[in-house]
């Protein structure tokens, strides 16, 4: 979008956005904190100050939002994947994911402990799964049937599990981690191929063995 064309509710949308690059690089040194956000609005050239205003649920407001763009610039990216089929296109889309959000790593580590708390559970709840919404999203499926409930699930245990496994990560470009997720989807895939069988199987004996019909009476 050029900036003629942009809206007010877009220009401040960029400076949210700017806001959260710069706040996000200063987590590593001073947590998800009011002292994190203010030293990133001075960065931006903005009254420190502001940091009293903004993210009334402190750290954990930080981190949804924070983690909300990464959702967007992750869907925003979808387009440069030439991966057609879905299950491809879900495993490019984690990688890419993962690598765009490198360079914060000690970042999203304080951030996993402040949503380990009890008292979120239910904002990391819904933060999995606005992620998992978007993965899904941008790799092209859009059922709404019940197999949705089943896959938002599947792939919210893939993703956690591979992110906490890329965080200790230390092999060279990350290849224990896409060996590690090839593995995840292959343990999906085979459960998916034998559900489907026996739900078959089922199927076949709930219907119940074909009769012929009676030859009619002389």
């Amino acid at each position: 979008m050029n900036e003629t064309a942009m809206t007010g509710e877009d220009e401040v949308r960029a400076d949210d956005d700017a806001l959260l690059r710069a706040l996000v690089e200063e987590v590593p040194f001073d947590g998800w904190t009011r002292t994190a956000l203010r030293r990133a609005l001075a960065r931006l050239g903005r009254d420190p100050d502001e940091a009293e205003l903004l993210f009334e649920g402190g750290a954990p407001a930080m981190i949804e939002a924070w983690t909300a763009l990464v959702d967007r610039d992750m869907e925003d990216a979808a387009g440069t994947i030439a991966e057609t089929r879905l299950a491809a296109r879900v495993r490019a889309l984690i990688l890419l994911r993962l690598d765009r959000v490198a360079p914060h790593r000690e970042a999203i580590r304080r951030a996993l402990a402040i949503l380990a708390l009890p008292r979120n559970a239910a904002l990391a709840a819904r933060i999995t799964g606005r992620t998992v919404d978007a993965i899904w999203h941008a790799a092209g499926d859009r059922s709404a049937d019940f197999s949705w409930y089943t896959k938002r699930a599947i792939l919210a245990a893939v993703y956690s599990t591979t992110l906490l496994y890329w965080l200790r990560d230390a092999s060279e470009n990350g290849e224990d981690t896409r060996a590690f997720l090839d593995r995840r989807l292959a343990g999906v895939a085979l459960i998916t191929r034998t559900r489907k069988r026996l739900e078959s199987r089922l199927a076949g004996l709930r219907r119940g063995p074909m009769r012929e019909d009676p030859s009619p009476s002389a």
